[in-house]
């Protein structure tokens, strides 16, 4: 049933039923186990450290690339 805006319940209570369906939700996770954290983990720091070289790289070819090119333009 919908409750109108002008009979809306007192702060109090609405917290109350806030925080008591959010413990509701929080015991139906399926929380990782110490091995699926430990991989979770390493696979985020793995991709992290690859993405970066990645990145770092292609950062490097295109300033020399730009570099070259303002050479080529004088």
């Amino acid at each position: 049933m919908a409750v109108s805006r002008g009979a809306q319940r007192p702060l109090h209570e609405r917290l109350k039923r806030y925080f008591r369906e959010s413990r509701a939700e929080i015991r139906k996770v399926s929380w990782p186990n110490r091995k699926e954290l430990t991989t979770y983990t390493l696979v985020v720091i793995v991709t992290t450290v690859v993405v970066s070289i990645f990145v770092a790289l292609a950062d490097l070819l295109f300033s020399q690339l730009y570099a070259l090119l303002r050479l080529v333009g004088r």
